[in-house]
């Protein structure tokens, strides 16, 4: 099972054990500050969005659903923060607005690569609990760009065993993926 520590301290600081909140701060902070000043490029303003993002976390203490990971949720709290002061202060001179606009553009594709490596994190992660011959046929297929009929040569196999090794394969690693809340319909 995929472990996230920073839901499980979420999870106690909602409790009313305070080292919780600790605990997410130390381990995020550093890497939460850099993300935002990659919308801001201004490391003080960013500074000043991540605290902003953990003092939300601990006033409005809003509901953390496990569809992603703590890290992803954390990190979209704090983008949607650092939109928001861009909206405000687009209207305000000192941030030129075309630098405003091309960040709100940027924004969607910024979100879905995230996820996207999130997604294969959890992949790799789920991957490396399957059977060493399933982690074979699915490596060399998908992530090697075989066919079916390469991968039977590299593994020695013939074409309906390949066939079937995959289709086992893609069925334990769906069932792996949905164990951690993640659903893959074109497995």
């Amino acid at each position: 099972m995929l472990v996230d520590n920073g839901a499980s301290s979420y999870r106690r600081f909602l409790e009313g054990d305070d080292s919780g909140i600790v605990e997410i701060v130390t381990e995020y902070k550093d890497g939460l500050t850099l993300f935002l000043n990659g919308y801001m490029g201004n490391l003080d303003v960013a500074e000043e969005l991540m605290e902003d993002t953990f003092f939300k976390l601990m006033v409005k203490k809003p509901v953390f659903f496990s569809r992603y990971s703590f890290k992803t949720w954390l990190y979209t709290i704090g983008r949607n923060l650092a939109l928001d002061y861009l909206r405000k202060h687009a209207r305000q001179p000192g941030i030129p607005v075309k630098d405003c606009e091309r960040l709100l553009l940027e924004e969607e594709t910024l979100e879905k690569r995230y996820i996207r490596e999130e997604h294969r994190l959890l992949l790799h992660q789920t991957l490396g609990r399957l059977k060493a011959e399933y982690r074979e046929v699915l490596t060399l297929t998908y992530f090697e760009g075989l066919t079916n009929p390469q991968a039977g040569r590299v593994m020695g196999k013939n074409k309906s065993q390949i066939e079937m090794l995959l289709y086992r394969a893609k069925q334990s690693l769906k069932k792996e993926l949905e164990k951690e809340g993640f659903t893959y319909e074109d497995l």
